[in-house]
């Protein structure tokens, strides 16, 4: 049985994927940091292993790399914990931009570095999660988007250096997405502005990330790599800025 582990599990997109992996015949290895959140996640769940852990922490990093790689390696790592900090550059402390940098581009760095070993055995695939705005520019994203953007340019980095040992990595770019969190702190204006930017006129759904994750993940994508994916309903094909996100 082939195992993926998917980071940042215990919600939205990281449980929508940990779900189809299952849904697809891996076992996989559930890791986030909210221990009551991953518990409550992966309760019910077969073929899963649920790990607490920190991918910005190297300790943590290290006794993931020990306990979860088994003999037949891993097949696909998905790189997807990560945190929003909104706010505009004069407001962004060096706090600020160093804790979203840490999870979004530090952790992915130190889970792929620490797991290649177990990748190389399995000839397994990568799957980095960055965003739309890693692609484009927006107000309020100084830190986010450009960690964002930073996860594109090290997939690619991964892509040319270990495409020898028959590991692929590829990058996802969510694009609007209805999660919860999403839909709590997203204004009416915000949501309308949103559907009249996207060509799809709506929000996409975790599944539809999840989707297209599993993919690139599956046997299907085996010449796929290096390669940055939006999904996204057409928005970054669209124009920059949108009004109600510029205050």
């Amino acid at each position: 049985m082939r195992t993926a582990l998917v980071t940042g599990a215990a919600r939205g997109i990281g449980l929508a994927t940990a779900r189809l992996f299952l849904e697809d015949g891996w076992r996989v290895v559930m890791l986030d940091r909210d221990a009551p959140a991953l518990e409550a996640a992966a309760q019910g769940l077969d073929n899963v292993l649920p790990v607490v852990a920190d991918v910005s922490v190297g300790q943590d990093v290290a006794r993931v790399a020990q306990e979860c790689a088994g003999p037949e390696g891993l097949a696909a790592l998905v790189n997807n914990a990560g945190i929003a900090d909104f706010g505009p550059i004069e407001d962004t402390g060096f706090d600020r931009w160093r804790a979203v940098m840490e999870v979004n581009l530090d952790g992915v760095f130190r889970m792929t570095q620490a797991l290649t070993p177990a990748l190389k055995a399995a000839r397994g695939g990568i799957v980095n999660i960055a965003s739309i705005s890693g692609l484009r520019a927006s107000t309020l994203r100084v830190a986010y988007g450009t960690s964002k953007a930073a996860v594109i340019q090290l997939t690619r980095q991964q892509a040319v250096e270990l495409g020898e040992y028959g590991i692929r990595a590829n990058c996802v770019c969510p694009g609007p997405v209805r999660t919860k969190l999403a839909m709590a702190v997203h204004s009416q204006d915000i949501i309308d502005a949103y559907h009249d930017a996207i060509p799809l006129n709506r929000y996409g759904s975790e599944r539809e990330i999840a989707e297209a994750i599993v993919f690139l993940c599956s046997e299907r994508a085996s010449y796929i790599t290096g390669q940055t994916l939006a999904v996204d309903g057409g928005f970054e094909a669209t124009g920059v800025g949108l009004p109600a996100l510029r205050r």
